[in-house]
């Protein structure tokens, strides 16, 4: 969803104490972490992370303040280092719309930015969809030995990116007309792009229920088995398409040939009227063994479901917050070698539409690929206080200062999480409004 552009105006940013005082230690629970603000004049939200073969850590945030997505990468373990933004202007757009980040088996950076343009002939933004490739991870002169392009122009929304070895996919939503999930591959490590087949096309009742009616997570590549996987909650034709847009089922469509054709299948089912998308449903392969893992959240609980035999067949759900965190929103899942790791904000408060309500950071980890759990506190303070809204552009303003999403990513050398979030107490603009903030947190 992209972010409501009512937002996205010049402030001055007056850092406080808090932001700058270095890093800081969370403690509570299984695991600690170490957080390193990456605070930047024009604030910072939605993050994402991904982590190379070699260790090194590569982040996006998206700029509060101006049209673009900013950039850090570093060590594990240390603060990161500013590499400016990727996406402030690519061709005749400018971006910052929604972002995602990929660091493939091949050592290259992938990333993917939601474009803005402006169509002369309907005096409007026009929206698409950028690919940007950096071989060996290169950032280094404003990106200049990266290749940048735009890839769709049609009109698109909340676009993801994934990689197997020198294929790599974005999946986007068809935001100009049914909400359809389009598909373009890669073949050459994210050099030239064609369009594949959609995860949604041709399901029979899958079809009905998610066309115009459905919210979609990341795609993900399966390195065990070259399968591509593509999650996303859907609601039931017929019954909410005229009352609410509450999705009440997460599915999992399943590609076996790079993208051509897909596969649905329903992962769970709640109620009509249910929404299950507070806000993305997000989803996980294991590398080293192929397990799937979905999560998502009805306003309340995060529960999470796992699947053996490549998203053929899905467990019942369990239930992952407790506690400090008996509310909680917006999950992400990693997984590698059979620990997982879910993160999600929570609060003691009873509804997301509390305006009292204290929100922090946490982690639930599994050491034995789901059977027990564990949750942790991540943030060492409160990232938010009172309502998270996610209802999109639809909501007030200062409801919804985090956007829609937050990630781990799990090291391939370390095995170890890394968390980035956002947190709205860090500073304020020249009216004294908060600025989120992006906070990156390593596992101790």
């Amino acid at each position: 969803m992209r972010r409501n552009l009512i937002l996205m105006v010049s402030v001055a940013t007056l850092v406080t104490a808090a932001a700058l005082a270095g890093p800081a230690s969370a403690t509570g629970g299984g695991v600690t972490f170490t957080t390193f603000p990456l605070v930047v004049d024009g604030g910072g939200s939605e993050p994402a992370v991904s982590i190379a073969p070699s260790g090194k850590v590569f982040l996006d945030a998206l700029s509060w303040r101006d049209f673009q997505t900013n950039v850090w990468k570093g060590k594990f373990g240390a603060t990161p280092a500013f590499q400016g933004p990727i996406d402030a202007s690519i061709g005749k757009g400018i971006g910052g719309g929604d972002a995602d980040i990929d660091v493939g088996s091949t050592g290259t950076l992938h990333f993917t930015s939601l474009m803005f343009f402006f169509n002369p002939t309907a005096n409007a933004l026009q929206l698409g969809v950028s690919a940007v490739t950096c071989p060996n991870g290169d950032t280094s002169g404003a990106f200049a030995n990266c290749t940048k392009q735009i890839i769709d122009t049609t009109q698109a929304d909340r676009q993801w990116i994934t990689s197997d070895g020198s294929h790599v996919w974005i999946s986007y939503h068809d935001s100009g007309s049914s909400t359809l999930i389009h598909v373009q591959r890669s073949d050459d490590d994210g050099f030239t792009w064609k369009q594949v087949g959609d995860p949604i096309v041709g399901q029979d009742g899958v079809t009905g229920d998610s066309t115009f009616n459905n919210d979609q997570g990341p795609i993900v590549a399966d390195p065990t088995t070259h399968f591509v996987y593509d999650v996303f909650a859907a609601g039931e034709a017929g019954l909410q398409k005229g009352t609410s847009a509450d999705f009440n089922n997460i599915f999992v469509s399943r590609s076996k040939n790079l993208g051509v054709t897909w596969k649905a299948v329903q992962v769970f089912h709640a109620p009509v009227f249910t929404a299950l998308n507070n806000v993305f449903p997000s989803l996980a392969v294991d590398p080293v063994n192929g397990d799937l893992y979905a999560t998502w959240s009805d306003g309340n609980t995060v529960s999470l479901s796992k699947s053996t035999d490549h998203g053929s067949t899905w467990t019942s759900p369990k239930v992952l917050n407790s506690g400090s965190a008996a509310t909680a929103l917006f999950p992400w899942v990693a997984a590698r070698g059979g620990t997982v790791d879910v993160v999600y904000y929570g609060t003691t408060a009873p509804s997301k539409d509390d305006p009292t309500a204290v929100w922090n950071t946490f982690m639930a980890r599994s050491t034995n690929g789901g059977s027990t759990w564990t949750q942790s506190l991540v943030s060492p303070h409160p990232n938010h206080v009172g309502v998270i809204c996610t209802q999109g552009i639809a909501c007030a303003a200062g409801t919804r200062n985090l956007l829609d999403l937050f990630e781990v990513a799990i090291s391939p050398v370390n095995g170890r999480a890394t968390v980035i979030y956002t947190d709205d107490t860090l500073s304020t603009d020249a009216n004294g409004n908060p600025l989120p903030q992006a906070v990156v947190a390593y596992q101790n």
